[in-house]
């Protein structure tokens, strides 16, 4: 049967994230839904990775096969006309038979913001972390490369042993390409590029990050943070609302 790569983009505030779960609204379950409407086949279309519950995407890549002939375009139009406002297909292409959103992927990039002024406009509010509380971000930029390299980042995953462990062998070794801060006008935004991230790893890290812009940290702390291993000694997790998967890369 054809294999198909769908690029998506979704609003995950509504949504008790992307995988199908009883009694619940997710992306995974929404898009399945609208395929089998439009093909009469039972389909469960992959993710490049699980988006949690009010997070969202700009550049989701979902895969799936099926026997319809219906043509890449004119699926986009169809399955937009179906899905909720809240989730749109950007992007469907037909792909190697062997193609997996997921296993084939080399590297995603995240992105996290933060809405720095006092007050938060209503219709932005969704899709930042509101802090507009004193932070020296000077020192959050200087500590975010801290954490670039292949390392075991058990200190900033969630303490769950199956969510977000993508390699067979259960390692929670990744590799960050590259981690920023920047200012965009009244946001303070982290963008994040890596091989593959563990469960609320970036989110995790976003919260760790804030200390060392109150100064209970300081930049080297981050990388003893890192070496202990110890999800105990990082900090808070950052709220899911200000967290969007912007890329992934083939």
């Amino acid at each position: 049967m054809p294999s198909f790569k769908l690029t998506l983009a979704y609003d995950g505030t509504d949504f008790s994230g992307w995988q199908v779960q009883p009694d619940a609204a997710t992306v995974q379950a929404t898009l399945a839904s609208a395929v089998g409407r439009i093909t009469g086949e039972k389909v469960l279309p992959q993710a490049s990775g699980r988006t949690d519950a009010g997070v969202h995407a700009l550049g989701q890549v979902v895969s799936f096969q099926t026997g319809s002939r219906i043509p890449a375009a004119n699926l986009v139009r169809a399955l937009n006309d179906i899905l909720p406002p809240s989730v749109r297909v950007l992007d469907i292409q037909e792909a190697p038979a062997d193609f997996h959103a997921r296993k084939s992927a080399r590297a995603k990039t995240y992105r996290y913001r933060i809405y720095r002024g006092e007050i938060c406009p209503p219709f932005l509010s969704r899709y930042v972390w509101h802090y507009p509380y004193p932070l020296d971000e000077n020192a959050m930029q200087e500590a975010a490369p801290r954490v670039e390299g292949e390392h075991d980042y058990t200190s900033f995953a969630a303490v769950d042993p199956e969510r977000g462990l993508e390699l067979e062998n259960g390692s929670k070794v990744r590799r960050i390409l590259s981690s920023r801060w920047h200012r965009e006008s009244r946001e303070l935004v982290y963008e994040v590029r890596g091989t593959g991230f563990l469960h609320h790893m970036v989110r995790n890290l976003v919260g760790t990050f804030l200390l060392v812009g109150k100064r209970t940290l300081d930049s080297p702390d981050i990388t003893r943070i890192l070496e202990a291993k110890d999800r105990s000694q990082a900090g808070a997790t950052a709220p899911p609302g200000g967290l969007y998967l912007v890329a992934v890369e083939y």
